[in-house]
This record gives C-alpha cells, structure tokens and sequence, in this order.
C-alpha cells in the first residue's frame, strides 16, 4: 500500500494496452485513491493486493494454476479465467471497469476484517449497449486531429469521466462524417494539425451540437506560443463559441478540470 492507494502486479498486456495502464495510474494521482505499479518490493514483504494478467500471455499459464495469496485479488482479462479470479475483463479493456474494481479492492483493504462487507463480485456493468439506446443517451465524444499518444490519453481520460465512445478522426472528411452521423456530448480539436480544417469543423460541430462540450487543444494556448498569438486564438474561439482553449503539451490538471464536468 501507498498511503491511500492499492499496489498492482501486471503481467503480460501489450506496450499500448501498458501505455494507457499507466495513464490511468497517473490520472488516479487527481483522485483520493492512488494506484501505482508494484515493482516487486514492498514494506513488508507482502504480495501486492492486485494481481493483474493478460490471459493471452504465456505467464497467464502459471498465474491461472497458482491459488493467489489470501490478501490478494486477481483481476483477469481475456478468456480462460481461473476459478478462482476475482474479476475477468474482456477486450477491448473498458478503462472505467478496471478502475471500479481497483476501488472495491481499496474498499476491501480498508474494512475491519479484510474483506467487503458489500457484494461487489457483480458490479453494476459500466459500458452500454448502443442497441439498447436511442443515440442522444449515449455518452460519445469526437476527437480530431491527434496523434496517437495524445488520442490514447484523452480516450482514457474521457473512459474515466463515464464516456466510453470515442471516434478518432485524422481528416476533415471523416470528421464531418462523425459529426452527421452521431450525437456528441463533448468535442475535441487540435488546431495545430494543418492537415484538417479545424476551424471549419468546430463551426460545424457548434451549430449541430450546440449543448455539447467544445475543447480546442493548441501549442499557441502554452507561454511558448506568446501572448499575442494566443489572445488572436483565444478571441476566435470565442466567437464560435467553444468551451475552453488548452494548451499542448496537454496539461492533466487542466483537462481534468474540464472533462469531470462531463
């Protein structure tokens, strides 16, 4: 334990699937409850109170035939679970699940006894079926004109904030498409991809969802791209009337502040 937080074992996962893993430990920093990779020691020599596998890879062989310790909850993804996993997760991995199940082993360490009080080994299921919902219940975003990095953490980070769609588009065309096509409750541009017309989509994305949230992301919004620059910017979107100007590099604490208002 880290204080407040709960220690993980991961094993196994892709590099992207570890990539938004340890966005989702950085953004818990934002929150009461920390969670933090176990890197093999601790305190008191104790196993981490989180086993999590990838059930495709080899090591999942002998985590799956290995009873984990009395204080340790395994949380499985893929097929194949063992009898005795604590949770089991399909791809592609829901973000917002895992962190739902990192806070009940937080609970769970946190009671007298050790264990829950609550019933937990059913949590409420967080996805949603399209098919079950007229599309304006949906919680969907669009993000246009990022790269890949960029668009894994603000796929976590919207996952986190209850929105589990998001279209990614990398060209004007596609954007548009989204935007005809679906009911959006946030939109995110990147103004400094000259590949796509930003501007031209964020007019567009405004008159068809005027209620929804309008986030345009920039290097001209950070001290690097001066102060007339980012006034210039900052007049502009007003004028179209967008939510929030961000600045690139994205910053957590700012994205933060304004997606947990979704």
């Amino acid at each position: 334990m880290l204080g407040a937080g709960v220690l993980v074992q991961v094993i196994g996962f892709t590099d992207v699937e570890r990539h938004a893993l340890n966005t989702v430990f950085r953004l818990s920093r934002e929150r009461e409850v920390v969670y933090a990779p176990w890197n093999g020691t601790g305190p008191t020599g104790e196993p981490p109170p989180v086993l999590l596998v990838d059930g495709d890879c080899a090591e999942a062989v002998l985590s799956s035939a290995r009873a984990p310790h009395e204080s340790q909850r395994l949380i499985w993804v893929g097929s194949d679970a063992p009898d005795h996993a604590w949770r089991v997760l399909e791809r592609p991995i829901s973000w917002a699940d895992l962190l739902h199940d990192l806070d009940a082993v937080f609970a769970a360490t946190q009671s007298d006894s050790g264990l829950l009080d609550l019933d937990v080994t059913q949590p409420a299921p967080l996805d949603i079926d399209v098919g079950n919902f007229p599309q304006s219940a949906v919680r969907r975003a669009l993000v246009v004109g990022v790269g890949e990095e960029e668009g894994l953490y603000l796929r976590t980070r919207l996952s986190l904030a209850a929105v589990p769609f998001v279209d990614e588009a990398r060209t004007t065309e596609r954007a548009a498409e989204c935007i005809s096509q679906f009911d959006y409750l946030c939109g995110v541009f990147n103004l400094d991809d000259h590949h796509i017309d930003a501007w031209g989509l964020m007019q567009l994305f405004r008159e068809r969802y005027p209620q929804a949230m309008t986030l345009a992301i920039t290097e001209l919004a950070s001290p690097r791209g001066g102060w007339w620059r980012r006034r210039r910017v900052q007049q502009h979107t007003r004028r179209l009337g967008v939510s929030a100007v961000l600045p690139r590099p994205l910053q957590p604490p700012v994205v933060s502040q304004w997606l947990d208002m979704l």
